[in-house]
This record gives C-alpha cells, structure tokens and sequence, in this order.
C-alpha cells in the first residue's frame, strides 16, 4: 500500500482544541500487518458482529440462538434466588453466575480468586468480596484457579482454562475423561463447551432450577416460552436453564471497544500511541501467532511457566501444593504432553479486572507483556522442555512494550459492557450478589 502523510480532521462545529491530527501512515502500516498475519484476510477476520446479529455469532448447533432465549439467559445468569441448594441455608438466594463473571469486572472476578457462597461484601468491582467468618474453607465455593473471562466465549469451543467442557473440538476423542458421577460427565450431552459449562456450573455452584422459585416470579411461563419443544416434565431443568444462559454468554461480545470499531473504518478512535502498539501486535511482538481471530484467542493450549494460584501473596482458599488443576489441560487429559498447557485466553477488556494469568500471578498488563518479552520462566516447577516453543525472547524495547501495552489496555477496552446487565431480575434481589453486606456496598438494600 502507497504510505499516506499525517493529515488534520476538523469540521466546522469544533472549537480548535478539539482538532485532532491522524497519522494515515500508522493505519497504512497497521492495515498491512494485519494483512500479513491473516494470510490476506485483512480486517474482516477480527471484527465481531453485534450481540442482536444473532445468526452472525458463532452458535452450537444443538442450541440455537433466538431473542426471547437471550433474554431469558440474561435473567438466569444474573438471578441469584436459583441458589437453592446451597451448602448453608444462609447461603440461599445470595449468588448468582454473575457474582464470579460480572459486567463491570469484564465478566470475571474482580478479585484474584472469586467467591461464590461463602463470600460476602462486594466493595467497589469485586475487589471488597472476602470469606464469611461462618464458613469453614471447604465449604466455600471457590475455584483453585483463577476465574475465567465469559466474555467472547462464542469463539472458543472448548471451555476452562483446560479444555475440559466441550463434547466437540478438541475433546473429540476424550471421552475415556470424561469421569461418571464429575462436572466432566456433562460432556456426554454432546453440546459445545459454553452449553456444557452452563450445564455443569449451575450444579457446580450450588444453584437449582427450583419450580418453588420458578412459578411465583414468573419464570415458569418464560421457560414454556423458550422450551416449548421440550416435554414438560424435561422443561424446567438445569439443562434447559444452562442452554439458555449460554445463549446469552454468546452475545457477550466486546464490539464497542475502540480497536473494533477502528477495524469498522473510524481511524480516528485510536491514538497514535495505540496504533504503534497494534501494529506491534500484528508484527514484531508475534502476539497475534497466539491470539488471533475476532476475540484474539485461539483454541491452543501452552505452557508459559506462570505460577499457579497457591502462590499468590494473599490468602486462597481450597489451592493445594499439589493440586490438579496446576497441570492444565494434562489434568484433564491424562497425557503427558499436556502437562502445564492452559488455554489461550481472549485479550478484552483485560483492564477491568487487573488479575492476569491462569494463577493470578500478574496484576498489570505490563508485566505480563514484560514476561513475554524476556521469557523467563516464573514458575520453577514447570520442567523447561514442558514450555511452548513460542515462549522465547521478543526483544521488544520499552517503547514498543509501552505502545503494546497501550494497544492492550485501551484500544481493546469496551467500556459500555454494562448493556449486558439487566436493570433487575424478576425477584429483585441484587445484582450481582445479595448478601446483605454487599447489598450495602451496591447501594441496593
């Protein structure tokens, strides 16, 4: 492509502070990066569609996406009187799938470890949420490993920083793993892996599809809405209750950040700084070999050398020395070639919920772009001849780190995530959790 000057955009209604000057040659450079590393797909090949294109979104084919399903997941994720079969009955109707995946936190934590029952207080993004004092540490609802992103999932087909749900992609061919009487069982409905962990967490998390809960606030009839298809005594169900809240998962895209609308045609969304960072992104820092496609991730596993979540400085809750779920998708595999290989995560909203890695262990964008770049390993148990062929030294320098790192935090950010919230759910509680603690710091009592 011809390089083009810097160029000043103006029209008639802005006072002279407000002008703002483009440099076409940085879109020049970035349009043919993105060239290159998409083999001559250009821009296409990561832009989203919007949440209401429901035939654009990537869908499992055994859950079809319509409106009325979006809308009823959109309830259920966030409606916390389903937690009915808690471990304490004071932990009735205090959570909800949101309590660990919410709005304002990107769809995760806010914390480095998120808390479910057993957890109370909020703060201010998820950061104030603690252990209650009347809950021992094994009957707390905690994850040894850091909350996942539900944002974007409709591009990854398998779920968890595993893989491990998913009856299709690359669990093809792993149902000697998928172990009677565990989360994992699940697989055997045959669904992709949002539905399928839809479907196991709702268990998972002590959540139930009470029809003592369901008929009074009015979701009985949105159940015969949706599920009609379904004989009746199926209807109401975790499953039909996890289809749903998958169909909603699938619309959380991140198509207002200012990177997606840049690939629209607004060159003047992103910053200078941002479009270096970019094309850093697309070229030299070989991110885009890892993280590539609409919501830049793949369905990829890798072992990066990060630590795991026990090693973090505060306290965790349920994490072992030697737990599991610290050898990735080998845990669930079996094979040894998978030990210490986790999941390539989507790149979005990353500033939202300054936790990074499967274990927490990073808490500035930065630093986990330092990392790549130096590669050297954190996490002396990982054997080296264990680490991705791709963990080697970038050879970035400071400048192209703090463009990179600017690309990441801003351009990549959709700061209107809270569309995907309703204002109430059909029992009123709060949102996203209810315990009376963080009732109050919500200002929802």
């Amino acid at each position: 492509m011809v390089a083009l000057s810097a160029i000043t955009l103006f029209s008639a209604c802005k006072k002279d502070s407000d002008v703002q000057e483009i440099d076409l040659e940085l879109d020049t450079q970035l349009l043919d990066a993105i060239a290159l590393a998409s083999d001559g797909e250009g821009t296409s090949r990561y832009m989203m569609p919007t949440s209401d294109n429901l035939n654009a979104i990537p869908q499992d084919p055994l859950n079809e996406l319509t409106p009325a399903k979006v809308s009823l997941g959109r309830l259920l994720f966030h409606e916390s009187a389903l937690s009915v079969g808690t471990m304490k009955p004071l932990g009735e109707g205090k959570t909800s799938c949101a309590s660990c995946h919410f709005a304002s936190a990107g769809f995760q934590a806010g914390r480095f470890q998120g808390i479910g029952e057993g957890g109370v207080g909020f703060g201010v993004n998820g950061e104030g949420r603690q252990r209650g004092m009347l809950y021992a540490e094994e009957e707390l609802d905690v994850q040894p490993i850091r909350t996942p992103s539900a944002m974007n999932g409709a591009y990854q087909i398998n779920q968890l920083w595993n893989g491990q749900f998913g009856a299709t992609g690359l669990n093809a061919g792993t149902e000697y793993a998928w172990t009677p009487g565990t989360p994992i069982e699940t697989n055997t409905k045959g669904y992709e892996g949002l539905e399928i962990q839809a479907i196991a967490g709702l268990k998972v998390h002590r959540m139930n599809i009470d029809m003592a809960v369901l008929e009074p606030l009015g979701y009985k009839e949105k159940f015969d809405l949706v599920f009609s298809d379904f004989p009746e005594e199926e209807r109401y169900s975790r499953e039909t209750a996890g289809l749903a809240i998958a169909a909603y998962e699938r619309t959380l895209l991140s198509n207002e950040a200012p990177f997606q609308k840049w690939l629209a045609g607004e060159k003047s969304i992103l910053s200078d700084q941002e479009k270096r960072g970019a094309i850093v992104f697309f070229d030299k820092g070989k991110c885009v070999s890892c993280h590539d496609g609409p919501s830049l991730n793949k369905m990829e596993f890798h072992a990066l050398g990060m630590d795991d979540l026990d090693a973090c400085p505060e306290e965790t809750f349920m994490t072992t020395s030697n737990g599991n779920e610290k050898l990735g998708r080998g845990g669930f595999t079996g094979i040894e070639d998978d030990n210490y290989k986790f999941k390539t995560p989507q790149l979005y909203n990353l500033a939202d919920s300054p936790f990074y890695g499967h274990g927490s262990s990073f808490r500035t964008i930065k630093s986990v772009v330092m990392y790549k770049n130096f590669a050297v390993q954190q996490n002396e148990d990982v054997p080296q001849n264990s680490l991705s062929e791709s963990f080697t030294p970038l050879n970035l320098t400071e400048a192209e780190i703090d463009d990179l790192t600017e690309f990441l935090t801003v351009s990549l950010r959709d700061n209107n995530l809270m569309r995907y919230q309703p204002e109430s759910v059909l029992s009123g509680n709060c949102i996203p959790v209810s315990d009376p603690m963080a009732s109050s710091d919500l200002g929802c009592e």
